[in-house]
């Protein structure tokens, strides 16, 4: 299948195959290793990417699916530095292994776009699809409260 879609910022046109799972078509294909493969049955959230600014777990999408949509992976958050919601991850104790922390990251990403301005529980209610067994949760919510869209600056 011809495909036409923008991933990070970057107008593409692809072959692909349309019954493919977005996840390995991103990791396989576009070789964005970023963005984890974990359970594949869309229950831990470590592949969670945005599609047209929403949060969704990628091995629940089907390639097919993207045509003329907007991916953003964690690839297409950062230049050579720091994003601030990477920095506020890493500054609040919020990263250990790091596994779960790119699907994290674009979780609440997506619920920044939606409410520039999120609470402690709508923070919460954005991760609750993402598992971590290293920080706990706690240590993420804090690190991304007060932090507001218009500060997250994308490459």
């Amino acid at each position: 299948m011809r495909l036409e879609f923008k991933l990070n910022g970057r107008d593409l046109t692809v072959e692909a195959e349309p019954t493919k799972s977005l996840l390995d078509f991103l990791r396989d294909d576009m070789n964005l290793t970023g963005t984890k493969k974990g359970c594949e049955i869309g229950e831990c959230g470590a592949c969670t990417v945005l599609i047209n600014k929403k949060a969704v777990n990628s091995c629940m999408v089907m390639v097919g699916q993207i045509e003329g949509c907007e991916v953003l992976t964690i690839e297409g958050i950062s230049a050579e530095v720091l994003n601030p919601l990477q920095e506020k991850l890493l500054n609040g104790g919020a990263v250990q292994c790091g596994f779960c922390t790119p699907g994290m990251i674009m979780a609440v990403l997506g619920l920044l776009h939606e409410n520039p301005e999120p609470d402690a529980e709508e923070i919460r209610r954005a991760i609750d699809g993402n598992l971590c067994r290293c920080t706990g949760y706690n240590q993420i919510i804090k690190s991304v409260e007060g932090l507001k869209f218009n500060e997250i600056v994308l490459k």
